[in-house]
This record gives C-alpha cells, sequence and structure tokens, in this order.
C-alpha cells in the first residue's frame, strides 16, 4: 500500500469518526442542575494571604494514630516485597530453550 493511500484510508476514517460524533444526541445539562442553583449566591472570595495565613487546622489523635499505623503497615508491606525472592529457575530455562533454538535455525 503506498503512502498516498494510506493518507487517503486515514483521512476517510477520520472524517467518518467526525461524522459519527456529528450525529450524537448530546443530554440536556441545563435540566441536569440542583434546584436553586440559578438564585444561590456565588461564594465569597478570599485573598489567598489571609486563607494562608490563618490558623493550622487541628488533627485529632484518632486521625494521628490512623495514619501512624497506615504508614507502619505500608512499611512492612514495603519490606516484605523488597525480600521476596523472584522465581528465575523457570525463565533461565525458558531462556536457555529460546537461544537453543535460535541457534538450531542459524544452522539451518
Amino acid at each position: 500500500m503506498s503512502l498516498r493511500t494510506r493518507s487517503y484510508t486515514a483521512f476517510a476514517l477520520l472524517a467518518f469518526a467526525v461524522g459519527l460524533t456529528a450525529c450524537t444526541q448530546f443530554p440536556e445539562l441545563d435540566a441536569a442542575q440542583t434546584p436553586g442553583v440559578e438564585t444561590a449566591p456565588f461564594p465569597k472570595l478570599l485573598p489567598l494571604d489571609d486563607l494562608l495565613g490563618g490558623p493550622m487546622p487541628e488533627v485529632s489523635a484518632e486521625t494521628i494514630t490512623y495514619v501512624e499505623g497506615r504508614v507502619g503497615a505500608l512499611q512492612a508491606r514495603a519490606d516484605r516485597l523488597r525480600r521476596a525472592q523472584v522465581a528465575q529457575g523457570p525463565v533461565d530455562s525458558r531462556i536457555a530453550r529460546l537461544r537453543q533454538k535460535a541457534a538450531d535455525l542459524r544452522t539451518q
């Protein structure tokens, strides 16, 4: 197949895909709004300095305990994965068979 034929084929497929999307019926997005959204006031915009300079958020002891437990569990899992032995036997034997097969094919 020549380059020109491939280009025409690619263009035809692209035009077909674009044509299919033009026939799509889109849902009514206005009907999906929650009642009262149109009359709701906009949220108050605050300067970034006021947000960053405010008091630090408090963290409960339960949250700290949960996060520390999760960190410990993830570190233990990482240690188990580091110690895991990957079985090299089947992989090594397959590589040896493939090399032998390649050598046999070269001699033919």
